[in-house]
């Protein structure tokens, strides 16, 4: 509280608006610091929020935060704060709100609510114990193949209309956690309320607080809504909580502070993103983790452009993440739900958090997975004689089986530790026992297309 005292503005500071060129506005008579808040009031009245983000010589050049609604040259510019400030605490659950932490449901916000600055720097490294623990999702191919541990930080990568929203829903019903924080940056806006209601639920909701800034919204307040869902985050971990963030998407963060960036005057790079875009995105997960006193376990959905893991911001990302789950479009075309990519994927601290007889049996199942895929082309057209390779016939074998493990329908429960036995119960089967399984199985459907033949002939007799 004494911090946040200190940063107030204490003695009013103001100017006027000297120009407007797109949606950046070009201030004199004052001076502001950058990422300061301010006031701009137009000749009709009317107030929107702008933030500093850069300067024109010594003139501030401000982004509203708002739409910009008959702002003119010689409007009044006042600044009202050095950075965002919220109001947070445990009563926030079950709300949605905006990134200035204003509530969206039609509710005023609780009175018990502690003020907090958005914008904080991430933990020492030192003040960062180990992951030493596994987190329970719910969701049988993270479980078993890409164990998550609690304070882990991972990115979700895939193409629009992959599955990123139904996997998130699912992780927000069944994470072991004690809260969520739910980012929606960028989002249509008919996608928010089919999220709260179909994928997070009344049950999900109620220990969720949810951040949106939809795609109409200015760039600036896309941008803060990250911050803002990070903060809320934190604040939750700082009282001993275990908590899921999930910010969705953090592409649409990077455009929004593209956006920025150049409309400020920094140099375009890499397919056009500025430098600041590639200093904010390490800010943004190293402030998520575990502390001494709780834990933020971390997933963000990165959206590649045209199916491409490898464009600027998917591959910074991997680069700072402690792990990557791929969703592939052709199982999403195969109706393998949900459509991870486990050969794609990696968890850097599975090694770490999982028992040596999980790690077995998630090796010898990559290693099946990995064979076939090999083999597909010869397997699907009928080139491959059984018999010819040990290796090709377990990968043959084992393949339906692992393809029913790694799915999941969106509301099926499973058990952390059954989802684990199962995996290595199939492992440590023989070949022997799975080739008498296929070939009981394939004379109970040969037996079933029988009988239906039979009844189809009795029927056109």
């Amino acid at each position: 509280m004494r911090d946040f005292i200190a940063s107030m503005v204490t003695h009013r500071i103001s100017g006027r608006v000297a120009s407007v060129a797109g949606e950046t506005l070009e201030i004199e008579g004052m001076t502001a610091p950058l990422g300061a808040i301010c006031e701009v009031e137009s000749s009709r009245g009317e107030k929107i929020k702008a933030r500093v983000i850069g300067f024109h010589g010594v003139r501030p050049v401000l982004a509203p935060m708002e739409r910009l609604i008959a702002v003119s040259a010689g409007d009044k510019v006042r600044l009202i704060d050095h950075s965002t400030k919220l109001r947070v605490g445990p009563s926030l659950c079950g709300r949605v709100i905006d990134a200035f932490g204003q509530p969206l449901d039609g509710r005023p916000l609780p009175s018990d609510l502690v003020p907090v600055d958005a914008d904080r720097s991430p933990p020492e490294s030192l003040d960062r114990p180990p992951i030493d623990k596994a987190l329970h999702t719910g969701v049988r191919a993270i479980d078993t193949m890409l164990t998550c541990g609690l304070g882990q930080r991972l990115g979700i990568f895939a193409g629009s209309g992959v599955g990123k929203s139904t996997l998130l829903g699912m992780l927000a019903r069944r994470t072991d956690v004690d809260r969520i924080v739910i980012g929606m940056i960028g989002e249509r806006g008919r996608e928010v309320q089919e999220f709260i209601e179909r994928s997070l639920g009344k049950e999900g909701l109620a220990r969720s607080v949810v951040v949106v800034a939809t795609s109409d919204r200015p760039a600036a307040q896309r941008v803060s809504a990250a911050w803002t869902a990070t903060a809320v985050a934190e604040c939750f971990r700082d009282q001993g909580e275990n908590v899921l963030l999930m910010l969705d998407s953090v592409t649409r963060f990077a455009m929004a502070q593209r956006e920025l960036g150049l409309a400020a005057g920094e140099p375009p790079t890499t397919r056009g993103y500025p430098p600041s875009v590639f200093n904010l995105l390490p800010r943004l997960v190293e402030r998520a983790g575990r502390t001494n006193s709780g834990s933020i376990t971390a997933f963000y959905t990165v959206l590649v452009e045209g199916d491409d893991n490898n464009e600027p911001v998917a591959d910074t990302l991997r680069g700072l993440l402690d792990g990557h789950i791929m969703l592939s479009r052709k199982l999403t075309t195969q109706a393998h739900w949900p459509p991870i990519d486990v050969l794609e994927s990696l968890s850097r601290l599975q090694a770490h958090i999982a028992s040596p007889e999980l790690i077995t049996a998630v090796s010898a199942a990559r290693g099946h997975l990995a064979q076939y895929a090999k083999s597909e082309d010869l397997i699907s057209i009928g080139a491959y004689r059984v018999g010819s390779d040990p290796r090709i016939d377990a990968a043959i074998a084992f393949r339906d089986p692992l393809k029913k493990l790694l799915t999941q329908a969106a509301n099926e429960t499973a058990p952390f530790e059954e989802s684990m036995a199962s995996l290595i119960s199939l492992m440590n089967m023989s070949m022997e026992d799975l080739l008498a399984q296929h070939q009981v199985k394939s004379q109970m459907l040969g037996q079933q297309n029988a009988s239906a033949s039979g009844a189809a002939k009795a029927i056109g007799t």
